[in-house]
């Protein structure tokens, strides 16, 4: 049972066997790097660098689901690129907010 089910997963159209299969799995790198960065101090945040990691994520997540076959390793990276994107620019707005705000009182 396990056999058939991996020589299905090895024979897959995105299977391991493809650069379907690879280029999402190191994708989760940057993910990884942007859940890595919630420490980061928030003045440090690029408001560039996470728009671009938002866009790709929620434009790749779509493609993904378009496409056949599906990608679902593509789809995940990329709803964890587009969650951790709008995380970080939320964290980096409510920053700005609040210095602005304490600037006037």
């Amino acid at each position: 049972m396990a056999t058939s089910k991996l020589q299905a997963l090895w024979n897959h159209p995105a299977g391991p066997k493809t650069i379907h299969f690879w280029a999402p799995t190191f994708k989760w790198g940057i993910s990884i790097a942007n859940i890595a960065d919630f420490a980061k101090p928030t003045d440090k945040i690029s408001y560039p660098q996470q728009l671009a990691v938002t866009c790709t994520g929620v434009i790749w997540s779509r493609y993904s689901m378009v496409i056949t076959p599906k990608n679902w390793n593509l789809f995940s990276v990329n709803v964890a690129m587009a969650g951790t994107g709008i995380y970080q620019l939320s964290r980096k707005i409510k920053y700005k907010m609040l210095s602005s705000f304490r600037l006037l009182e």
